[in-house]
């Protein structure tokens, strides 16, 4: 990574590492005057945030962060039918994600390094913990806590994206985090929360219903035809519309024939192949348009998920405050949303 960022003949990266190394690349390509689009989850460690936003600015460099779907038509149909008005005030939002994969949580039996493999470079600024070759999978980098937050940030950065594009000024503020999940079985390698039900509430008075695909299942979904495993569905005063990944659907019914006039596959989902995220960046390097997914803006999304982490790790409810960038008078909370990293990787 190190000896491509010092190339003088790239001029652009697509950051795909493991999550845990995400931001710290995305800091480094920064400094080196590289463009960045990156997959998401933003990071671990806000503070770490707060210096690629710095290094950006510095460095007069772009950020495209990779969430897959603004670029998808159904979803800029339902942006500007939201935006415009069509379904009225927005005074609620309900998010969905799943929160694992069909895997079990395998028992990390200290192994020797292979020779051809750099687990000191793989774990980064992660701690450093004994090799197996279970932990350096990507089910480990996501339900590991060393690595991430699971799920919560892995899928959740998704539909949070879609309400942060759509909202952005009504999820900017202050608000409270409370909630309830599940965690893996003790004993194996994963630890991250897979399961969670966790409502947020504005001072503006908006709210945020985020859920895991299972509890979005137990009812949520109701009123729902066509039910995805992901989603965000907005709630207006004249009606509601939701948008998954493969489907949109509203209660108002004119709205409704126009986001189902896309074309579809043999299982009646929308097919997405005018996803163009990846020219949209070039387009945005070349100055061509405005930046489409903004820094500012995953952060936003990135941190609703620390939130739901924090909440239910605590098992109390905390406050987030955007401006002072820090869990409002909880100083146990915050230390869960600041990672210190190891020595040789402090930035």
């Amino acid at each position: 990574m190190d000896e491509l960022l010092q190339r003088k003949d790239i001029d652009a990266v697509h950051i795909t590492t493991i999550d845990h190394w995400h931001v710290l690349a995305a800091i480094k390509a920064a400094r080196a005057g590289k463009h960045i689009m990156l997959a998401k989850p933003l990071g671990l460690s806000y503070p770490q945030n707060l210096v690629l936003a710095k290094e950006l600015k510095r460095n007069n460099v772009k950020f495209h962060y990779g969430t897959q779907q603004r670029t998808i038509e159904h979803m800029q149909l339902g942006y500007n039918m939201i935006r415009d008005g069509l379904i009225g005030e927005i005074g609620k939002v309900v998010a969905w994600a799943p929160g694992l994969n069909p895997v079990s949580s395998p028992v990390c039996n200290e192994a020797p390094v292979p020779a051809d493999f750099d687990f000191e470079r793989w774990t980064g600024p992660a701690p450093m913990r004994p090799y197996c070759p279970d932990r350096v999978t990507n089910n480990s980098s996501w339900f590991n806590s060393d690595y991430s937050i699971g799920f919560l940030a892995g899928w959740g950065a998704h539909p949070l994206d879609i309400m942060v594009w759509i909202l952005k000024d009504k999820v900017n503020g202050i608000y409270s985090s409370e909630g309830a999940g599940e965690y893996w079985a003790p004993g194996g390698l994963y630890d991250n929360i897979l399961s969670w039900n966790v409502n947020c509430k504005y001072q503006n008075g908006f709210e945020l219903h985020f859920v895991s695909t299972d509890v979005a299942e137990k009812g949520l979904l109701d009123h729902i035809a066509i039910k995805e495993g992901n989603g965000t569905t907005f709630y207006g005063t004249k009606g509601w519309i939701s948008l998954s990944r493969s489907s949109a659907q509203s209660n108002i019914p004119e709205i409704n024939q126009k986001l189902n006039n896309f074309p579809k596959n043999e299982r009646g989902s929308i097919r997405s192949e005018n996803n163009t995220m990846g020219k949209r960046f070039l387009a945005i390097i070349r100055g061509e348009e405005k930046e489409l997914c903004p820094l500012d803006e995953a952060i936003i999304s990135d941190t609703i998920s620390h939130m739901g982490n924090i909440t239910i790790r605590t098992g109390r409810k905390v406050t987030w405050d955007p401006k002072k960038c820090e869990v409002v008078g909880d100083a146990e909370a915050n230390k869960l949303y600041i990672r210190y990293m190891r020595s040789s990787y402090v930035m």
